[in-house]
């Protein structure tokens, strides 16, 4: 399979030939899923000796554990954007990817920049003054911060949905920090609002709302494939992120803290 065990961690060799050896971290316990029926497994697969491996089989399904081990990256990333659960099981589950940190700081200015220009682009001041430019500056860093809560106000509202909906959908603890992952990685759909706005042409705005539905979709199937729930209560957690969301907005706009006096982004987008 040669690069077979790209995506996750590579079993040790066996000690005698033609045996498989099974990881000692892996035997204690069940540390991966399997991508299609969401089962614990020991291993992805078993490494034989002479470069012989074999992806192991679910004992639920019958099937492969996790065949994108085998898969280039670059497949892996479009079935993620297709919101396939198998390619997000897999990510989430069977790799060690720790950039979701970085990915939501690159989301929230690749936000707050599209809201900066917006609010630029509504001034129309090209006054060169040094006081004008600082000023143009802190608006960024502010619609960086608004940005920031309004995303925090989401998850918030997503979280508090399923902690007290979990008592009658689930007897096991949920992992929040895991579901926090899950969706910090799936905003990575807000990386095409550059491009959006590099590119500006008459349907940009239509552009930014199939951007927005995009990003509510990876979402949905995060918190679909990280917790055992069904769509309904998937759907009704994002109404809920929304709703809190939508009040943080609502908040800002009465205070004039987004935008100032003179601009409306909100009004003409929904970013």
């Amino acid at each position: 399979m040669g690069t077979g065990g790209r995506s996750g961690p590579r079993p040790g060799k066996g000690n005698a030939e033609g045996s498989a050896v099974t990881p000692p971290a892996a035997s204690a316990s069940c540390q991966y899923r399997c991508i299609e029926c969401n089962e614990e497994a020991k291993e992805l697969y078993r490494d034989y000796q002479h470069g012989v491996l074999k992806i192991t089989i679910c004992k639920s399904c019958q099937k492969p554990v996790d065949k994108y081990i085998e898969y280039d990256p670059v497949i892996i990333l479009i079935n993620a954007i297709l919101c396939k659960a198998q390619a997000y099981r897999h990510i989430l589950f069977n790799t060690k990817i720790n950039i979701h940190g970085k990915l939501c700081i690159f989301c929230l200015l690749c936000e707050a920049y599209l809201r900066w220009w917006q609010l630029q682009d509504s001034n129309q001041n090209t006054d060169p003054d040094d006081l004008i430019r600082y000023a143009k500056e802190w608006d960024f860093y502010r619609m960086f911060a608004i940005a920031s809560l309004e995303q925090t106000a989401f998850f918030i509202g997503i979280f508090t949905f399923l902690w007290v909906e979990q008592p009658m959908t689930t007897k096991k603890q949920t992992n929040f920090i895991l579901l926090l992952k899950a969706l910090l990685l799936s905003s990575y759909g807000k990386l095409l609002l550059i491009p959006a706005v590099i590119w500006e042409h008459d349907y940009t705005p239509l552009c930014l709302k199939l951007i927005k539905v995009f990003v509510l979709a990876s979402h949905f199937q995060a918190i679909r494939v990280t917790l055992p729930i069904n769509r309904k209560l998937c759907f009704l957690a994002i109404l809920s992120g929304l709703l809190l969301e939508s009040t943080m907005v609502y908040f800002f706009q009465t205070m004039e803290w987004d935008i100032g006096s003179d601009c409306a982004i909100y009004k003409s987008q929904d970013f």
